[in-house]
């Protein structure tokens, strides 16, 4: 059964607009599925993670035709993903937050680079921000047999609360299941999560 935009819990309004999106790239190229179930396919494989074998059978195509729809609307919305500089120039703030996840995948990439120690698994791998330079500011660890100090203490708690925002956008980014045991290599996983951004800002 072809999946309707009802059956996921994203607005309708974010289908429509993904579609236009195909339509405005391709104009009247002619393909089995229509724009708007060529934006169901990549929308239902980002957010349940369903298996291009299910999105196969579903749409009634191959699950290399289903691979080649997805591909392409995740390169589309990937690159209208606002970059890190732009979003600075635009907004000149203060500081900026970071925090890092693990988008886990079941395939290596590239890899000791792609396996998270911290996770024991392979993915876009959550480095705690090693080799970001003087300029970011982190949480102090506990020494081996030292406590920290009641001024650490303190700055850690401030750190945290600050951070709460951003731990919150990155729950949010993850409420997308393609993110949870990816069935794609780590190299394509950057491409993915631009694109979620993209549909995450359109919302």
């Amino acid at each position: 059964m072809v999946v309707h935009p009802a059956a996921i819990d994203l607005p309708h309004a974010l289908v429509e607009w993904v579609t236009m999106l195909i339509v405005t790239r391709e104009g009247d190229r002619r393909c089995k599925l229509r724009p708007s179930q060529r934006a169901m396919v990549a929308l239902v494989y980002l957010r349940e993670h369903t298996t291009l074998a299910k999105i196969a059978a579903g749409f009634g195509i191959s699950e290399s035709t289903a691979h080649a729809y997805i591909s392409a609307v995740v390169d589309l919305l990937a690159a209208r993903a606002p970059g890190l500089l732009r979003t600075l120039r635009e907004h000149d703030p203060d500081f900026a937050l970071l925090d890092g996840t693990l988008a886990e995948c079941d395939r290596v990439g590239d890899g000791r680079a792609d396996y998270s120690h911290k996770h024991r698994r392979h993915g876009v791998a959550d480095l705690a921000y090693q080799g970001a330079g003087p300029w970011l500011t982190t949480g102090i660890k506990r020494r081996p047999l030292q406590e920290l100090t009641p001024t650490e203490k303190t700055r850690n708690r401030a750190l945290a609360a600050t951070r709460a925002p951003v731990e919150r956008g990155v729950a949010r980014l993850k409420s997308w299941q393609i993110f949870r045991r990816s069935r794609c290599s780590p190299n394509r996983m950057t491409s993915i999560a631009k694109a979620v951004l993209t549909l995450e800002l359109q919302r």
